[in-house]
């Protein structure tokens, strides 16, 4: 395991309630290094935090790693099976713009 995988399991299972659930990939190509973190759906809001400080503090701590390694370094949260913002989300995406708009007009 490459060091800025290995740096970024331990600061996400030191800050999840479900360290068993954190899967970590990493991809290189030609724009560099790109992570993709899968956590339990329960631990996103750790992840993420308010506003998404917590996952911007991850991302620029990572691209230092990277710095040292002469790596661009890239962070990907991918939203877990059955998160309530996925769901939301598919909901809003089924939509119509026409939809949409009728919905705000009649409001």
């Amino acid at each position: 395991m490459e060091q800025d995988q290995t740096f970024l399991e331990y600061v996400v299972k030191a800050l999840v309630d479900n360290p068993d659930d954190v899967k970590i990939t990493r991809t290189v190509d030609e724009m560099g290094v790109l992570l993709t973190l899968i956590v339990h759906k329960d631990d996103m809001g750790k992840i993420i935090g308010r506003s998404g400080q917590t996952a911007k503090a991850i991302r620029t701590v990572l691209r230092v790693v990277g710095m040292k390694n002469d790596a661009r370094v890239n962070l990907k949260i991918e939203e877990p099976e059955g998160s309530e913002r996925g769901a939301a989300r598919s909901a809003v995406a089924d939509r119509s713009v026409d939809d949409v708009i009728a919905d705000l007009k009649s409001e």
